[in-house]
């Protein structure tokens, strides 16, 4: 196909280095990995009832609010022991697992590129320093102070558009990986629960979908959606309490 040509109106925006680097990489994703997605709903009732209960002592100890994210990271990495193969990358035919996690955290760079960080060892961390790598690794991948190792050997993604309120996002995985997972907006919604006498009620919780593109090559979809439904039960049933 011919290369699109600017007309007498439009503007023509070169594009910088790391909008070039995120194209190349998105288009060799796609013709690599044969994509699909799986989403769920989770309710993080738990999860907000912990973080409403020690928001101010956690902001006053490390400097920074706590959200939604580590939650689901710290979730995701304890599930990912029981689900192996999405913490994988494709070989010559075969597939080779990671027996750690080195989880990547997708940065936005000011809508001009994106850039994956890496928590290298993350199933040896709890939520509050996965928080705090978070928010230390995003604050260096802005102001261009990330190193070379710092990107550098990812077995699996998580990607947080939340913040903008989406509803479904199908991100397109971050080779070598297999499979990357989105965190969408969370929002108060009706949801029905059952009450101390057995009986069916309605209560107010906050309620986002949770997305994982996986490489139909590697597992397929019962598989991941195994692992989306141990995702959600864990960050559902977990008592988070006891990670802060």
């Amino acid at each position: 196909m011919p290369a699109t040509r600017a007309g007498e109106r439009d503007e023509v925006i070169p594009f910088s280095n790391i909008r070039r680097r995120t194209a190349e990489h998105m288009v060799r994703s796609k013709a690599t990995s044969a994509h699909t997605l799986v989403v769920v709903e989770a309710d993080y009732e738990g999860v907000d009832r912990v973080r409403r209960a020690a928001k101010d002592r956690f902001r006053e100890e490390e400097g920074f609010g706590l959200t939604y994210l580590p939650f689901v990271a710290r979730a995701t990495v304890d599930v990912l022991r029981d689900f192996p193969h999405l913490n994988a990358s494709v070989g010559d035919d075969e597939l080779i697992v990671h027996h750690y996690v080195n989880l990547g955290i997708a940065v936005d760079l000011d809508f001009e590129g994106l850039i994956v960080p890496v928590i290298h060892d993350a199933d040896g961390v709890r939520l509050r320093s996965i928080a705090r790598a978070i928010v230390e690794l995003a604050s260096r991948a802005r102001s261009k102070k990330l190193t070379a190792d710092d990107i550098a050997g990812g077995t699996f993604t998580i990607t947080n558009p939340g913040p903008f309120g989406t509803l479904i996002t199908a991100p397109i995985i971050n080779q070598p990986q297999v499979a990357i997972l989105s965190t969408d907006g969370v929002r108060k919604k009706p949801v029905a629960v059952e009450l101390p006498d057995g009986s069916d009620g309605i209560a107010v919780h906050p309620v986002g979908n949770l997305a994982i593109s996986f490489d139909h090559r590697a597992v397929d979809g019962a598989y991941a959606s195994a692992f989306l439904a141990r995702l959600r039960d864990t960050i559902e049933t977990r008592d988070w309490s006891q990670e802060l």
